[in-house]
């Protein structure tokens, strides 16, 4: 007698049958396994929604209260004990294999992070939108699409939430009603319940492309030309200070992360994060993470915090993912004292916007500077400001490359090197659009020329195609 499950397997409430699978079985389970799974998610896209089904349907015949308590060999004998039942009861053509990848699947969601477990399998889904524990969206190729999981009920979700903050650490309740966390594979999560979320919890779920983003995969979706890419190339190897901008999801990490890829291996980095995410590639590379105040208010460690701790690490570069307010001061502070090379990222609309915010986040930290003193310290700490945007149709495209010369009366003085420019829309919705250079030249050329690099003139000719 089963104590997880109330209901036993009926026919009345049994879902659609699912497609015989292949018979033909690979020489490894680990072959099986990733044959099986290609299969569900690319050439038969239905069998995914059977799965789903019959994921809810457990849901709603599992005795929720319980699996926490029960031994992961118990639970794992009666999920096995439920899907062989299922099987035989809906005399689905599986072989023994594919029920046994099937069952343990299943068994992955329901120790995992439940329904959306599938979704954090789907190479195809780029963030996961959960509105309460009733409706949930998915990105795929920049679009919003409604998907098809649900949760038993929001005390169910929330087990899901708690799941996912203790496994960082962090903790999220009425007191402390917004986290950022991560999962296990790097995707960042934010996740705010009530009663700060009206309706029930909201869990926003950006994943960790398991496919990196180098700047050749950049090149291959048309984010980027391959001149402005020697340009950065060039920029990070003469350790030219840079600041990421654009909006939300429009992939300043993504470029970040990419970027990095040209700092050289035998320097020291140093990552500042509110939830660790940079998934950098070099050799030596220490970590730092944000931490929040304890129930009793005590312990926050802010990214300030962690930038003057920094300083103490003997870096070659410090790497902010983020700067979000007073740690900015401390950040040009870092690149005019020898640590030139280092980058963040900023919200903001454009390289001017861009400026502005760096402006209010070094006045948050309340120093005794008038804004003449602060723009000279950002005039003479950051070089380039790389500007990115996730276009209507989805299309993430970096639309402007500035460089910031110096200051001319009490005005950052700013030009533009490259630039995107929208042309139309096509048929079906999608924004065309070329890249051009402007004609200017980076006056950082010579400086580069120290480190060995020489970029052809004709790199930034308007007369030449990007």
């Amino acid at each position: 007698m089963s104590f997880l499950f109330r209901n036993s397997v009926s026919a009345s409430r049994r879902p659609p049958t699912p497609p015989p699978a292949e018979e033909a079985p690979p020489p490894s389970q680990e072959a099986e396994a990733e044959r099986f799974y290609r299969d569900l998610i690319e050439r038969r896209p239905a069998l995914l929604d059977e799965k789903l089904k019959l994921h809810s349907r457990i849901i709603d015949e599992f005795n929720l209260a319980l699996l926490d308590k029960m031994p992961h060999e118990e639970l794992v004998r009666q999920i096995r004990n439920y899907v062989a039942n299922y099987v035989r009861a809906e005399k689905l053509s599986l072989n023994q294999r594919e029920i046994d990848l099937f069952t343990s699947e299943i068994i992955d969601e329901m120790v995992g992070f439940g329904p959306i477990e599938p979704l954090l399998k789907d190479p195809t889904v780029s963030d996961i939108l959960i509105n309460t524990h009733e409706v949930c969206f998915v990105e795929r190729f920049g679009k919003l699409y409604e998907a098809k999981v649900r949760f038993k009920d929001e005390d169910h979700l929330l087990r899901i939430i708690n799941k996912i903050v203790a496994g960082v650490g962090r903790r999220v309740d009425e007191s402390s009603p917004m986290v950022d966390a991560r999962l296990p594979d790097g995707s960042r999560v934010n996740i705010a319940i009530r009663p700060i979320a009206v309706d029930g919890p909201l869990v926003s779920i950006r994943k960790f492309a398991e496919r990196k983003f180098d700047v050749e995969r950049l090149l291959e979706v048309g984010t980027v030309r391959p001149q402005m890419v020697d340009l950065l190339h060039a920029a990070v190897q003469g350790r030219i200070s840079l600041v990421i901008s654009g909006g939300t999801g429009s992939g300043k990490t993504t470029l970040l992360n990419a970027l990095s890829n040209f700092i050289p291996s035998d320097e020291r980095l140093i990552t500042i994060e509110d939830a660790a995410e940079l998934q950098l590639q070099q050799p030596h590379v220490g970590r730092l993470e944000t931490r929040p105040p304890n129930t009793e208010g005590k312990g926050e460690v802010r990214q300030r915090d962690l930038v003057k701790n920094a300083l103490r690490m003997r870096p070659d570069r410090i790497i902010i993912g983020e700067c979000r307010g007073e740690e900015a001061f401390d950040m040009l502070q870092a690149m005019n004292t020898g640590h030139e090379g280092s980058m963040t990222t900023v919200h903001a609309n454009n390289p001017r916007d861009a400026i502005k915010r760096l402006e209010q986040m070094v006045g948050m930290a309340e120093m005794p500077m008038n804004i003449n003193s602060i723009r000279g310290q950002i005039a003479s700490a950051i070089r380039l400001v790389i500007q990115l945007q996730r276009l209507p149709d989805g299309k993430r495209r970096l639309t402007s490359i500035s460089e910031i010369t110096g200051m001319e009366g009490d005005v950052i003085q700013m030009h533009e090197i490259y630039r995107f420019v929208k042309e139309s829309i096509d048929g079906r919705g999608q924004i065309q659009g070329s890249f051009r250079a402007t004609g200017i030249r980076p006056t950082f050329l010579a400086d580069l020329k120290a480190y060995g690099i020489d970029l052809p003139s004709s790199h930034f000719d308007p007369s030449h195609p990007l």
